[in-house]
């Protein structure tokens, strides 16, 4: 796909494994406690919280991990996270959507917009760079799960309007109102999911010449890195990428 650049995907720099890790580690946690808040505790009856300890399994996230964010969301500490996008432009001007949840918005804003200026982009009002994509529901297979014709015949059947398989994995595209209905129908033959998500796509690419590769690496990099921020979608592709 294109232009279109999920930012977990493509985090490679060296020496921040660990730091990335745990980052992860938080993000997954915080999903976990969120579905589990707003729909039953049982996965078997919580699509959102199903694929969201799918997610975590595929990181291998520790057990306890898993059972300890279930957990907490049910505490009578527990605090109320609220889902909300930012939008804007970053260096070279690559279009951006950041997802996060937050407990905190004005904190959050503040750090989203204090990364921005520092990388010379601005952060925008909502629908300022978002009519650069659109949104799609993303089911994610491990390529050792299910081979290329069967998945692609199990996509058709469940009503996806797409499926891709790369090197690894493949990746079923849908409506993103159908997604769990998509889900459950691929369940009936595959029982290992990499992700499931509504994710924004790119209509549109930003072409990033090599030498400000690692400029535009830096800011997305810092973005994720952010604790509240869940996820970071660009419309930017690297030279001969």
């Amino acid at each position: 796909m294109a232009g279109h650049s999920h930012w977990a995907g493509i985090k490679h720099k060296k020496g921040k494994a660990d730091k990335l890790r745990s980052s992860l580690f938080s993000k997954l946690s915080r999903e976990i406690t969120v579905a589990a808040k707003l729909g039953d505790k049982d996965p078997d009856m919580n699509s959102r919280l199903r694929s969201a300890i799918q997610a975590a399994r595929t990181a291998n996230m520790p057990k306890d991990n898993i059972e300890r964010a279930i957990n907490k969301s049910s505490g009578a500490d527990s605090q109320n996270y609220e889902s909300l996008r930012y939008e804007g432009f970053g260096p070279e001007k690559i279009a951006v959507i950041i997802e996060a949840l937050t407990d905190n918005k004005n904190r959050t804003a503040s750090k989203i917009r204090t990364i921005f200026q520092k990388h010379g982009g601005s952060l925008g009002m909502q629908g300022s760079a978002s009519h650069n994509f659109i949104q799609v529901g993303v089911i994610k297979v491990d390529k050792k799960e299910i081979s290329d014709d069967q998945i692609l015949e199990l996509a058709i059947e469940s009503g996806a309007k797409e499926c891709i398989s790369n090197h690894s994995f493949h990746e079923v595209n849908c409506e993103k109102n159908e997604i769990y209905n998509v889900k459950n129908k691929l369940e009936t033959k595959i029982k290992n999911f990499i992700s499931t998500e509504i994710e924004w796509k790119s209509l549109n690419t930003k072409m990033i010449s090599k030498d400000k590769l690692e400029t535009t690496m830096d800011f997305l990099e810092t973005l994720e890195e952010e604790d509240d921020v869940q996820s970071v979608y660009t419309n930017h592709k690297f030279e001969n990428n």
